[in-house]
């Protein structure tokens, strides 16, 4: 038994020195001291990085199909009227949806930004005793009310009982409504006046917009738009005016859900028009992106690059449609996040390198000032001596 003990004991790699062969000094103590303080700051930040979750980014190529690409959006226009704006959508496929009106909300705000309680659309009630029909007489006492498609009725049977169904009956002709007062519905419906009424206000438009994830573009124009010979064109001529000031600011613009690290860059961004007639188009470089957390619930997203670009003249010499238009490409390419914790067996073995790493360079330190001190000491000695 006692050999086996003593053959341990030749094993011991730490072999203790007897207390009163050891020399402290002064510089050894702060040398302890710093190493000590050196030691703690560094297995901090590695309990910090223990401790919060590592994120993992991968690249691959993108091979959905069908998906949906969702939109959020939140813009100021703080010199044009709710009335006037449309929201317009439109892809590479051939789909169009014009004057998007579901989750689409507009706030009307005065000079200085605040929200302007809502007010109703018909303003002044009916102003026309006798309406004109469907059939192309006026009402009469008790004949049920189908108001005139003014020619651009589909059918025999269609009604267009307020100035929207109007509008949108010219729209899908491809007409442009020149005089509001002339037709029955508008006129009763005060459309003109209802304009007038929000001269010198601007428009909060927000919402959401769920779109094919193919290229394509959305934009926000004045008057309704309509195709006319395959081309997109806005009606204007019912706001009789020349001119429209498209300076606006972007509080939000999203593509998809947020993610923990997402920067979307045109939050926050603003133009003003420098003169009567602008135009603004963003060109988006959109990314999809997959965001896997610590739970694995899986966030499916997008980031965004964007270029942008402005135009601006004289308003008699207008080549181009006024708006703001945001066109977006997808890139091939997806982005993936994945979440993870670093293991404790990792986190171990690097605080066993800092203690281990800061204690050998601290005693490498402390043996050379230790020696250097003796060697200072004995030069002088000897020069004494001499």
């Amino acid at each position: 038994m006692d050999g086996l003990l003593s053959k341990l004991r030749s094993l011991d790699a730490y072999p203790k020195v007897n207390e009163d062969f050891y020399s402290r000094t002064l510089s050894g103590g702060l040398i302890t001291l710093a190493s000590s303080l050196v030691m703690l700051l560094l297995f901090l930040s590695e309990l910090r990085l223990y401790l919060h979750a590592a994120t993992e980014t991968t690249l691959r190529v993108d091979t959905s199909h069908g998906e949906k690409l969702r939109i959020n959006f939140d813009i100021t226009f703080p010199a044009l009227q709710c009335s006037i704006i449309s929201v317009d959508v439109m892809d590479i496929s051939g789909q169009e949806h014009l004057d998007v009106k579901h989750d689409v909300f507009k706030q009307r705000i005065d000079a200085n930004g605040k929200v302007i309680s809502t007010k109703q659309d018909a303003v002044g009630g009916m102003k026309v005793e006798k309406p004109l029909q469907h059939h192309g007489g006026r009402l009469e006492h008790n004949e049920t009310y189908c108001g005139s498609c003014y020619g651009a009725q589909e059918s025999d049977e269609q009604c267009c009982n307020s100035c929207e169904d109007v509008r949108e009956a010219y729209r899908k002709k491809g007409w442009g409504v020149s005089n509001p007062d002339s037709i029955d519905q508008c006129k009763s419906e005060g459309f003109l006046q209802s304009i007038k009424d929000e001269e010198g206000e601007g428009c909060n438009i927000y919402g959401i917009l769920e779109i094919n994830k193919v290229a394509g573009n959305f934009h926000f124009a004045p008057g309704k738009s309509f195709q006319q010979s395959n081309v997109h064109v806005h009606d204007l001529l019912p706001f009789q005016k020349d001119s429209f000031n498209l300076s606006h600011k972007i509080n939000k613009l999203t593509f998809g859900e947020p993610f923990p690290g997402v920067v979307n860059p045109l939050d926050g961004a603003h133009w003003v028009q420098p003169s009567s007639y602008g135009m603004y188009q963003y060109h988006i470089k959109v990314v999809p992106t997959v965001y896997t957390d610590l739970s694995e619930q899986i966030i499916l997203s997008n980031q965004f690059s964007v270029t942008e670009h402005a135009r601006s003249g004289d308003s008699g010499r207008i080549q181009a449609l006024p708006g703001v238009f945001f066109f977006y490409d997808l890139s091939p390419i997806k982005v993936t996040f994945t979440e993870h914790h670093r293991s404790f067996l990792h986190f171990l073995t690097n605080v066993c390198a800092i203690v281990g790493g800061v204690f050998t360079v601290s005693g490498i330190i402390d043996s050379f000032v230790y020696h250097g001190q003796r060697a200072i000491t004995k030069k002088r000695e000897l020069g004494k001596f001499n």
